[in-house]
């Protein structure tokens, strides 16, 4: 069997099952991850979040559930279209986890929306900051608006009527349309209460794409009003609304009705068919376009014959509609954050640079030879650690070779260049660019072009299996010969998300990985099928088995354990503390059930969906899961074992999914050196024991959020792992160890 021969199937979405068979052992994945975005909206919905934070909460919330109808509720939709739906390992068909998602979606927009509306848009007024319905403009304001839609929407705007000699037209994804009935003023109004033929009715149907070219909020403020009148805001949508008039110029507009679709993005691939992967990806993107519409999102107040306009062309059913109680779309709401106001959002933060490095003169490879070196993001910088590494690698004339892995990665990456200046002066460069990255594919196709017309050797992966391990590797040529240096880290390469993911990267020259990274990079360009990794753990090669192991082991010491007394508080307890972005695989929890079962304490620290069930009486009795939601997106992944005392820690790309083990190529790294086994600690037991990020998990699949005890008229004592960890950053930056 080669690498690239794991089955492609996803059991906890995808496993058959006889009706009426269902493992309560295990949570559902879809609902599992609506109560993540859940704990995402409660970032939104709580004061103690500056506001125009909130604000940024309430369109997170949003791009993450659009995302996840794309993805898993087209994947449902798919399954049930093509007739091959299966039930969940928690025995729910397709068609009952589709049911499950609109009963716990619809109460979530009803929170969002009152949230906005009742709270957050009356203190952003309160703050100077005004986001106005067209009936609120003043005079002035309407004056500025129009000019405005005069100036830059009217030109823009195409309105495209439906008739006999204009077919439907085409509505891309995630496009806000206002759906217009119009009639001439012959004609008869149309009934709104009796559904009909619009055509028969003498009223036409146009529809008006609002263009996402220009700011969901118009500015009506000058620069010199600002000040005294405060911000003064009209959305896009209601500007074009009230502007209609100018678009259908001689009829008599009757309803208009705002609305949005979202199209299916889980697509059906059979790469091993594909002459051309490259090619094949971007025909995929082209496919995507015109993929089957899986929402319809439309106001509080929806028009039935739009509606029925809409449901019929589209091809949709009543379930598949949802009416929006507040905006139809949150995720403008990101252009406040750019507003300055300072109080009204997270006190900024400057990653410091690690303490090893701070003299930019220091060659970065000697800093490495003195030891292994791990950063953690963005606490400390991505620009003076990872982008600086391969800057050095590109510019010194010992170096001979550079290899990296690029998933997800920014158009303006400073790699790219570095990456380039290397090809030209005569380094080999080697980049693996995963054409496959969800939603990333347009851009990375356009990087692996722009990579080979510069003369990089651009590979795109294995047939089978996306790439998601974030290594690099630097071959310099020394006095003793070649070494080989290397980073392995949790994040992408991508300097932006580096600001707003929590990320762990370690750069090391220890022959013990460095091997390892060789020869999987072979693999990876080549066709090696290398099975000899002695360190590293690789999925899908032996990442699987050797988890499997190190929990096993666990299981082991715990008899020892039973037999000194088993007790509860002994320091060499058999203890299992990990923290990763998802947990899914049913083996790996099957096994974790085991450790529980006999006496393993099992600390899981999981940011988004967890399939496995805590404090289940006789089941999962040791295992305690907790998540932690807060200014900065927690990504990165750490496995600690505490192997009787002498524990092991990893870090590295993969989750415990069966997709990361089984079906994508990542990389884990064990940590050697004992003070970064010693930081690695420290991060978990902050995490851990975080009295005001963290949410406590449940055996239904429900959080609850921890509340720190002693507040004192409304003011936090307690702080929660995201600015403790800023403020040991800087204790560490000044000289001062981050322990103590």
């Amino acid at each position: 069997m080669t690498l690239a021969s794991s089955p492609d199937i996803d059991p906890l979405s995808a496993v058959p099952a006889e009706p009426g068979e269902a493992d309560e052992r295990f949570l559902n994945r879809e609902t599992t991850w609506l109560e993540f975005n859940r704990r995402v909206l409660r970032e939104a919905l709580d004061e103690r979040t500056p506001l125009l934070e909130r604000c940024a909460f309430l369109a997170i919330f949003n791009s993450n559930l659009d995302e996840f109808f794309q993805k898993r509720v087209g994947g449902l939709k798919r399954q049930i279209d093509t007739g091959t739906a299966t039930r969940s390992y928690d025995g729910k068909t397709p068609q009952e986890q589709l049911k499950a998602i609109r009963e716990m979606v619809k109460p979530m927009l009803d929170q969002q929306a009152e949230c906005f509306e009742n709270k957050i848009r009356p203190a952003l007024a309160d703050q100077g900051v005004h986001l106005l319905t067209w009936p609120e403009l003043t005079p002035t304001d309407r004056q500025r608006a129009v000019a405005y839609y005069r100036r830059n929407l009217f030109p823009v705007l195409t309105p495209l009527a439906v008739d006999p000699g204009h077919p439907f037209p085409f509505i891309s994804n995630l496009s806000t349309s206002l759906g217009v009935m119009m009639r001439t003023p012959e004609s008869q109004a149309l009934d709104p209460t009796t559904p009909r033929d619009p055509a028969t009715a003498g009223v036409q149907f146009a529809r008006v794409k609002v263009p996402a070219v220009l700011p969901g909020w118009i500015p009506l403020h000058s620069e010199d009003d600002a000040g005294e009148l405060g911000y003064r805001f009209v959305s896009l949508e209601d500007l074009v609304r009230h502007n209609l008039g100018d678009l259908f110029e001689g009829m008599q507009i009757e309803a208009v009705e705002p609305f949005r679709i979202t199209r299916n993005a889980d697509v059906d691939r059979e790469e091993e068919d594909a002459e051309d992967l490259l090619e094949m990806i971007s025909q995929e993107l082209r496919d995507r376009r015109f993929a089957r519409v899986c929402r319809l999102e439309v106001d509080d107040d929806p028009h039935l014959p739009i509606n029925q306009v809409l449901i019929q062309q589209l091809d949709l059913h009543e379930k598949d509609v949802y009416q929006m109680p507040g905006l139809l779309d949150y995720n403008p709401l990101w252009q406040l954050h750019k507003l300055n106001k300072p109080k009204l959002k997270y006190k900024p933060w400057t990653p410091v640079v690690p303490a090893r490095l701070a003299d930019d003169d220091t060659d970065f490879f000697s800093v490495i030879r003195t030891g292994d070196l791990m950063v953690h993001h963005p606490y400390e910088s991505f620009g003076a650690s990872v982008e600086r590494f391969i800057a050095a690698a590109a510019n010194d004339p010992a170096v001979v070779a550079i290899k990296l892995t690029l998933y997800r990665t920014a158009d303006d990456s400073p790699f790219l260049p570095n990456l380039i200046k290397a090809a030209e002066a005569g380094k080999q460069v080697v980049c693996l660019v995963e054409l496959k990255a969800r939603f990333d594919e347009e851009r990375n196709v356009q990087i692996a072009r722009r990579l080979e017309k510069a003369g990089i050797h651009v590979v795109y992966g294995v047939v089978g299996l996306k790439t998601h391990t974030k290594t690099s590797l630097v071959v310099r040529q020394e006095h003793e010969g070649m070494r080989c240096y290397a980073h392995i880290g949790t994040g992408n390469y991508n300097a932006k998300t580096a600001n707003l993911y929590t990320d762990l990267g370690l750069f090391t020259c220890d022959t013990r990985l460095t091997d390892d990274i060789v020869e999987l990079f072979h693999f990876l360009t080549g066709r090696s099928q290398s099975r000899t990794f002695k360190h590293l753990l690789i999925a899908p090669v032996n990442m699987r088995k050797r988890f499997n192991e190190l929990i096993d082991r666990e299981i082991a010491h715990a008899q020892t354990w039973k037999d000194r007394g088993a007790d509860p508080e002994d320091p060499n307890r058999p203890r299992i503390t990990c923290k990763m972005n998802s947990l899914e695989d049913r083996e790996i929890c099957e096994r974790l059930y085991a450790a529980s079962q006999a006496g393993v304490a099992v600390e899981l620290i999981v940011r988004g969906f967890c399939c496995l069930r805590p404090g289940v009486p006789g089941l999962s009795d040791n295992i305690r899961v907790i998540s932690v939601i807060g200014r900065f997106l927690e990504h990165s992944r750490i496995y600690r074992f505490h192997n009787n005392g002498q524990p092991e820690h990893y870090i590295g790309s993969a989750d415990w999914m069966y997709r990361n083990l089984s079906n994508r190529v990542e990389c884990i790294t064990p940590i050697f050196e004992p003070d970064l086994k010693s930081r690695l600690d420290e991060i978990l037991a902050i995490v851990m024991n975080d009295p005001r990020q963290a949410w406590d998990m449940h055996a239904d699949g429900t959080y609850t959020q921890r509340r720190p005890q002693g507040a004192d008229d409304g003011q936090e004592l307690s702080i929660g792992t995201h600015r403790l960890l800023m403020a040991l950053a800087k204790r560490e930056s000044s000289g001062l160890p981050m322990g103590g």
